[in-house]
Parts: structure tokens; C-alpha cells; sequence
């Protein structure tokens, strides 16, 4: 039977005490960051996947039967930094088998592809224990030849899980122990440079080693009038070359209902974190609480509160408590049509294992700065169509302190920097999304995001894109065969070579991947992966090429 991904319980925020000395200004010498400008567009956050909540879904008040249907999901798009998806993959199980076939939790999987790539894959779950149930997972896939320069250019990922959870009639426990190891190259260096005699290989390879564990505790009873979340966790970050960071992270959602249409929320996170670099060492702390409350009608809904959140960074002399407004409107002037309209603002973290998971040819002892959002107003419109036809839309205007972006360093390109915008920097963002659902045979989703920067002091936003799309599709057969279609744009990527002067325009990246699962019998399932149809060579940063054509096959047993 179908093998289910492991369930993630949506735990936030721990309550904190706010509060902060305000530094005295002093002058700002030469590549340091002013303790009253820390400011960053990207919004940093620890986003797990929604529970059924009261803090994330409350219902209007007498809804109707078709009102109760739909699930809204507009997200506060951020900046697209990362790659694009083209790491070979496979469907899970089929999630829908014939109902006389048993259930079988556990399974393994074994696949190979062009690039001399390895898939191998194991899941295995006990729930006939009372009221206990214990997970484990673990997954490496490996390519021993890369896109350039063979073996110079190899890549390899490991993941393994341990998930305990335990339900009682009125709370929820959960415990999660996780290991990843990515080992990669610094590939983006020239031909020339690799034909020299003092080229060693051995000083091209990184390996990040991040080990992490979490604990969390919600309430099982959504009906309550009270309901709550908490999480806490650590994770220890380390590489190659002995840098480290060590994140401890403590959230709390909460929610009360004061009458049938009045609720109280609080949200609220602690970040203890140290990272160590050579001779740095940074102690860097956030503390946010964020207490709101709700309104909601059949046809009005307000949100209105206050964000309070302080940072300090002992190594950059900061201890800087700040207060954001946060007002969100929604309007539902027909059916089931939403206008919705707000403003809000916040302090962003960005962390060496964030900014890693964004472009993971970070140089050594990159300068890390919390970005600011002093403000952010939007407003636009969602809903659902008929006829199995559903749409999102919105515009962002939002201005940022220390906007963040990515550019090669020098002399060596084959590594980037973390620059930093100090002055102002205004983005407008234009997001679109439309999809449609038939039942549960097809499912089509078209996404886009427009950025306009108007930046301070940086010449460019190095490395972020002015168009980004997806277009995701998904189609069942019969219950045995599975099929998702992906396509995925960029364009407008910019970086600069500040050895040689040089800016470049990115070509546009066009990566379009298709994923089968066939159901082959009650235990036994076969899967292929193309990645990277158009065969297209991009750069999605400078000097870095991608795989081009690659696929992935094999097949899956459960048990």
C-alpha cells in the first residue's frame, strides 16, 4: 500500500519578554553594519505545514456547506533565492490502491540514473503500539559524475529520521531526532585554472553536517476554546573546514476564543544562536512575540496586533527592539470571492544555515546581519472560480534595510559573498497564482512572481530573479499510475565578476521535469525521473552549471 510521508506537527513560538537596551550610536567604520540598520527583504522564518488549528483556520461564523469546502493557502511569497527543483527525485508509494489491498507501512527503494547516480530509500513505521507511534526514514542519493569536469563536480545528499509521537485525550507529543550530510564541490572555477600544476582537488570539496532534535507538545482537542503549540529544538551545523553554527529554537502558537466572534492569538519565538568561523564568533539572538486579535463575520474578517521583536549581535554591537504594526483585512463581497488588504513588518533572520540553503557556495566567515522589514503593504484577492477553478492574486510594496543578496567573491569566483543593501531598499512584488482540481484524478497549479528592486546602495540585486514561475501538475490513473509534471522559469538573474569588472544577465532558466509511479502489484512499484528535459546547461549562479538531462529509475517494495 501506499507509503505515507511522516507527518510534521505545526508547533510555533515560545512567549518572551521583550525587552532591550538601546545602543548609543557610534561611528560606522568600513565594512561593518550599523546597529540601528539592520534590515533584510527576505523573510526568514520556520515554516512547517499547516494543522487543522484553531490559531491557523478560524471559521466564519454560520458558514455554509460550500464556504466549508474551500481552503485558502495564499502565502507571504518570499524572494526566490534557491535552486530551482532539479534534483532527480521519485514519487512516493501510490497514495490510492485498490481497497482490498492490505496496508502495508514500511517500505524500501532502489534506483539508478545517468551521472553514475545512486537512489536508495527505506521507511519504517510501528503504530500498533496504544496511543504510541514510531517512525523512522532514511535516504541517500548520490551523483559520482557532475555536469562539468566529471568527478570534480559530484555531489551527494543523506538524510536520516527518527520521529516518535505519542497522543493522549488531550495533548499531543512529538520528538524528532534528524541527520543530513551534503557533500559538494566548488566547481565554478575555469578550465585554465584546473590544468595547473598546483590544482588539487582535494580543496574544491565542502561537506555540511547538520544534526537536529526537537521536542514539542499541542493540544489534541481542536474544539477547545483554548489551543495551543509549543516546540523547541537545537541544530548543529558544521562543515569541511571546522565552521559551525549551534540554533536553538523555541516557539509557542496560542489561541483563545473570547466570544463566538472575537478570538485572542499570541505567537511568539525564541533564537538563541553561536556561530564560529576561524576567528569569528557570533552570538546573535532574536526574540519575538506577537500578540493579535481576530474578528471574524460571514463577509468580514480583521486581523489587528502588534509584532515585537529584538535582536542583538554581540560581535556587531547590537541590541535593537523594535515594534511593527499588523493589520490584515478580508472582505468576502460575493460568494466565495476574498478581498483582502493589509500591512505588516518584522525582523528577519538570516543564519549560516539559511543563507546556505539558499546558495551553498558560501565563502568562509560571510558576513551574517538580521534584515529588517520596516514595512509591507498589500492587498489583493482570492478565491474560488467554480468549476473546479480556484485563483490568488497580490501586490506587495515593501521596504527593507540590509536587502541581502549573493555575488561571487574575489579573487576567487568560485565562492559568494553575502552583501548587504544598508540603505533603504524598496521591492514591489506582483504574485499570481490560478490552478484546478478535477476530484482527485488531476490537479494543475500556475504560479508567478514579479520583483521590481529599487536598491540603495548595491549596484544590482545580485542573484535573485525578476520572474519566477512554476507550472505543477498531477494525474492518477486507475489508482496505479501516477504521473507530476513540473516546469520551472527564471529570469533577470544578475552577478558581476568584480575581478575582471564584468556584469552578466543569467540566460533564462527553463527546467521541466516529469515523475512516473506505476502501481505494479500489491507490494511492488516501479518509478522513473526525467529532470531537466530541455537539456538546458543553465547557471542559476555565475559559473555554476547545472546537470543537464538526467534521469532516475527504480523500483519500490512495501511491506
Amino acid at each position: 500500500m501506499i507509503v505515507r510521508p511522516l507527518l510534521t506537527l505545526t508547533l510555533f513560538c515560545l512567549s518572551a519578554t521583550i525587552f532591550a537596551q538601546q545602543q548609543p550610536k557610534r561611528p560606522v567604520k568600513e565594512g561593518e553594519v550599523d546597529n540601528q540598520e539592520i534590515t533584510v527583504e527576505k523573510s526568514r522564518k520556520i515554516d512547517l505545514p499547516p494543522a487543522n488549528r484553531i490559531f491557523n483556520k478560524i471559521p466564519s461564523s454560520k458558514p455554509s456547506a460550500e464556504q466549508r469546502k474551500l481552503t485558502y493557502e495564499f502565502e507571504d511569497r518570499k524572494l526566490t533565492v534557491g535552486d530551482p527543483k532539479i534534483t532527480p527525485g521519485v514519487l512516493a508509494p501510490a497514495t490510492n490502491q485498490p481497497d482490498e489491498t492490505p496496508a502495508y507501512n514500511n517500505y524500501v527503494k532502489l534506483g539508478a540514473g545517468n551521472y553514475s547516480s545512486f537512489l536508495g530509500e527505506g521507511f519504517f513505521g510501528i503504530n500498533n503500539l496504544s496511543n504510541l507511534a514510531l517512525e523512522g526514514s532514511v535516504r541517500h542519493l548520490s551523483s559520482a559524475i557532475g555536469p562539468v569536469d566529471g568527478k570534480n563536480s559530484a555531489q551527494s545528499d543523506t538524510r536520516i529520521r527518527v520521529t516518535g509521537k505519542y497522543l493522549a485525550d488531550a495533548f499531543k507529543l512529538q520528538a524528532d531526532l534528524g541527520f543530513d550530510r551534503n557533500a559538494y564541490n566548488f566547481y565554478g572555477y575555469s578550465r585554465e585554472f584546473a590544468a595547473q600544476p598546483s590544482f588539487d582537488p582535494d580543496l574544491i570539496k565542502q561537506r555540511l553536517n547538520t544534526v537536529n532534535f526537537k521536542v514539542g507538545i499541542e493540544n489534541a482537542k481542536s474544539e477547545n476554546a483554548v489551543d495551543y503549540s509549543l516546540r523547541t529544538g537545537i541544530t548543529s551545523l558544521r562543515d569541511r573546514f571546522n565552521a559551525s553554527e549551534t540554533d536553538w529554537g523555541t516557539n509557542l502558537t496560542a489561541s483563545i476564543g473570547i466570544t463566538d466572534n472575537v478570538f485572542a492569538l499570541v505567537a511568539a519565538d525564541a533564537y538563541v544562536t553561536q556561530r564560529s568561523d576561524g576567528s569569528i564568533v557570533d552570538n546573535r539572538n532574536l526574540f519575538r512575540v506577537k500578540p493579535t486579535f481576530k474578528y471574524t463575520s460571514p463577509v468580514f474578517t480583521i486581523t489587528a496586533g502588534i509584532n515585537a521583536v529584538n535582536q542583538t549581535d554581540q560581535r556587531q554591537g547590537i541590541n535593537d527592539t523594535r515594534a511593527f504594526p499588523v493589520v490584515d483585512i478580508d472582505v468576502v463581497p460575493i460568494g466565495n470571492i476574498h478581498v483582502f488588504a493589509g500591512v505588516d513588518g518584522d525582523i528577519n533572520r538570516n543564519t549560516l544555515r539559511s543563507l546556505l540553503s539558499d546558495n551553498k557556495w558560501l565563502a568562509p566567515q560571510v558576513l551574517l546581519v538580521n534584515t529588517v522589514k520596516s514595512w509591507d503593504i498589500y492587498g489583493g484577492s482570492k478565491g474560488n472560480l467554480g468549476g473546479g477553478f480556484s485563483y490568488e492574486g497580490k501586490v506587495s510594496y515593501a521596504r527593507y534595510r540590509n536587502f541581502s543578496t549573493f555575488n561571487n567573491t574575489i579573487p576567487d569566483t568560485t565562492k559568494f559573498f553575502v552583501l548587504y543593501d544598508g540603505g533603504i531598499s524598496n521591492v514591489l512584488t506582483i504574485s499570481g497564482q490560478l490552478g484546478y482540481a478535477q476530484k482527485d484524478k488531476f490537479r494543475s497549479t500556475l504560479k508567478a512572481d514579479f520583483f521590481n528592486y529599487q536598491l540603495d546602495r548595491l549596484e544590482a540585486a545580485w542573484g535573485r530573479p525578476k520572474v519566477a514561475a512554476t507550472w505543477s501538475n498531477s494525474y492518477t490513473l486507475n489508482k496505479k499510475l501516477f504521473v507530476t509534471a513540473d516546469l520551472y522559469f527564471y529570469q533577470g538573474i544578475k552577478n558581476k565578476n568584480f575581478t575582471s569588472g564584468v556584469t552578466y544577465t543569467l540566460k533564462p532558466i527553463y527546467d521541466a521535469n516529469v515523475k512516473i509511479d506505476y502501481f505494479l502489484g500489491k507490494q511492488v512499484s516501479a518509478f522513473v525521473s526525467l529532470n531537466n528535459i530541455f537539456s538546458q546547461n543553465y547557471q542559476r549562479y555565475l559559473y555554476y552549471q547545472t546537470q543537464g538531462l538526467n534521469f532516475l529509475g527504480g523500483i519500490s517494495y512495501s511491506f
